[in-house]
Order: structure tokens, then sequence, then C-alpha cells
């Protein structure tokens, strides 16, 4: 069975949890990405999201250029780890319907990244298009609860 670690993208950054808000938004938009890991020492400590951001910086009327990325980040951040099974953590990704996770190994030092994506392009996997499918109905149910 492939595990993570055959998959996942090594090509990868994280910053530093006290880098500006206003760097990490910049690096995301050189990297095209949507999410910066944070990470002390090669640690995963966080996660800023794009959403994270807009609701939690921009939103909030903070100065992006003074405010530590540790401030707006997501403490709770799920991750894998690199020798984990490529099918449970698809389904993994399902469940906390999220479309990339931080790779650590069993050190809990940041490895890589996996994405939706890269699970695609791997041999074909029929789960990727049932996590697809189950990421899209829980956000639209969210956005159907927030609506109402």
């Amino acid at each position: 069975m492939a595990q993570i670690k055959d998959v996942m993208s090594q090509n990868f950054k994280f910053m530093a949890p006290d880098s500006p808000v206003a760097e990490v938004a910049q690096q995301m938009r050189d990297m095209d990405c949507g999410f910066m890991p944070l990470a002390e020492n090669d640690r995963l400590v966080g996660m800023v999201t794009d959403r994270d951001i807009t609701i939690r910086a921009v939103a909030e009327g903070l100065n992006i250029s003074n405010t530590p990325a540790r401030d707006v980040m997501t403490a709770k951040t799920y991750y894998c780890f690199d020798d984990q099974d490529v099918e449970e953590v698809c389904n993994n990704m399902g469940e906390i319907q999220v479309r990339r996770l931080p790779v650590v190994n069993r050190d809990k030092r940041l490895v890589g990244v996996v994405s939706m994506g890269d699970l695609a392009q791997s041999a074909s996997r029929p789960n990727v298009g049932q996590t697809q499918q189950q990421i899209t109905a829980g956000c639209c149910k969210n956005q159907k609860q927030q609506a109402a």
C-alpha cells in the first residue's frame, strides 16, 4: 500500500509564527497557495489560511504589517504522518473536510504537504473523488446552515 510520503509534496515552505501577517500573505501569494504552515524549529505549531487572514486580521482591522501570524493562526491544526496509508488519509481528509494537510514524521517534524491534487495525481485512487464529494457536501451544508 502507498504511503503519504510517496505522494506528498516536499516542495513546501513554512514560516515562523512571529512573522508578520503581511509577509505570510505575500509568501502565500508568491507560492499561489491558500495556507502556510507555521513552525518553530521545524515543528508544526499552527497554520494560517487565506480565510484566517481575511476573518481574523483584515476584518478585525489589525495592522497586518505588525501583527504576528501567531495572533491569527489556526492553532488546532490537522496533520497526517508520512508513513500513513494514502487511503486512510484520503478518508480522514473527507471526514474533516480539508483539501490539504501538513505532513509530519513520527518525531512531529514537518516534512511535507499533501493535497487533494497530490492524491489525484498519484496512482488511481477511487477514494479521491469520494473525498472531494465529502468536502464539497460539507462546505455546502455549512454554508446553508450559516445562511439560515
